[in-house]
């Protein structure tokens, strides 16, 4: 990094969506020890935000935000060098001629391991703002090609909107698909370790006998009812092939499932690796209802809507 001579504390701060995997199929256990999917992405409306501001001491710190909405005494969040945020700083320090120190302040609203891409949003988030804050002036291709070595969810993160993810979910197509849908996120207080929940996939395919074939694409019903805002018609192609290990791991999720579709979902999946569930509604206000009646359940519900714009910068302040 460079010397603190010339330095002037500035803060830039951004905002990056979660996401729900609107279509999730996975390939067979692949040599290298991944999986290839095949999935539609949508950012919806929780978002993660990261106020990056320059220091005068070398290096990078992090710390967690008052305002988070997470009960942060209850989730394990690193602070050192292993958290992505901190790898996104590092990668982007190394890429950047007038990289100072920079601290990382996280606001978290993105369940912690619930299968949303939290840690992928504050990767992201972290990317655009350093990219600001230094200078750096790359691209939004650049910067997607910086985020495809974070990780699979951090390009989609910072693209924003609809998507089709091959490969390991890094080969984004954007979608055409702007019509908005309504769901409601019901988050547990717990996470599942993603590693886990495709062992499990695995596990379970092999006691059945199931060969898995590599996906190619995505069902065009989907996109069609995407692009069209057509929740009927998207509740009946809504898939995701993690889910069944996910509720293997926690057969709650079943019963979670199950209230909110009785209580008027049109219908509902584990998104991603899971926990956290989102249930499709019909409107705005009839995910409001939703989220009222299952919090009367005890759930943590939060209605969301989507597409939503992938990372981009809300304030930037000179102190």
């Amino acid at each position: 990094m460079s010397a603190a001579g010339r330095f002037a504390a500035r803060t830039v701060r951004v905002k990056a969506p979660g996401k729900v995997n609107v279509s999730l199929a996975v390939g067979p256990l692949r040599p290298d020890g991944y999986h290839s999917v095949a999935s539609v992405y949508l950012a919806v409306s929780l978002y993660e935000e990261v106020a990056a501001t320059s220091t005068a001491t070398p290096g990078i710190t992090i710390s967690l935000s008052p305002e988070s909405t997470l009960d942060l005494d209850d989730v394990d969040i690193p602070l050192d060098s292993s958290n992505l945020a901190y790898k996104a700083a590092a990668i982007m320090a190394d890429v950047s001629e007038h990289a100072t120190g920079v601290h990382l302040e996280i606001t978290k609203r993105v369940p912690v391991a619930g299968g949303m891409g939290g840690g992928s949003a504050d990767a992201a988030a972290t990317l655009l703002a350093c990219d600001a804050l230094w200078n750096s002036g790359l691209s939004r291709e650049e910067l997607a090609h910086l985020a495809a070595e974070l990780g699979a969810d951090v390009p989609f993160s910072l693209l924003g909107g609809t998507a089709v993810g091959l490969g390991l979910g890094d080969k984004l197509s954007p979608a055409l698909a702007k019509a908005q849908t309504h769901w409601v996120l019901v988050v547990a207080d717990y996470g599942l370790s993603t590693p886990e929940v495709y062992r499990t996939l695995d596990r379970l395919r092999g006691a059945e006998g199931v060969d898995a074939t590599e996906p190619s694409g995505v069902d065009p019903q989907i996109l069609a009812a995407l692009r069209g805002g057509d929740a009927e018609s998207l509740g009946r192609v809504l898939v995701n092939d993690l889910q069944r290990a996910s509720i293997e791991l926690s057969p709650s999720l079943r019963d979670t499932l199950g209230i909110g579709e009785s209580h008027g979902a049109i219908a509902g999946l584990v998104s991603g690796s899971g926990p956290t569930v989102a249930l499709l509604a019909d409107d705005s206000v009839a995910a409001e209802a939703l989220a009222e009646d299952l919090r009367r359940h005890g759930l943590t519900a939060l209605p969301v809507h989507g597409p939503v714009p992938g990372a981009r910068i809300i304030s930037d302040t000179l102190l």
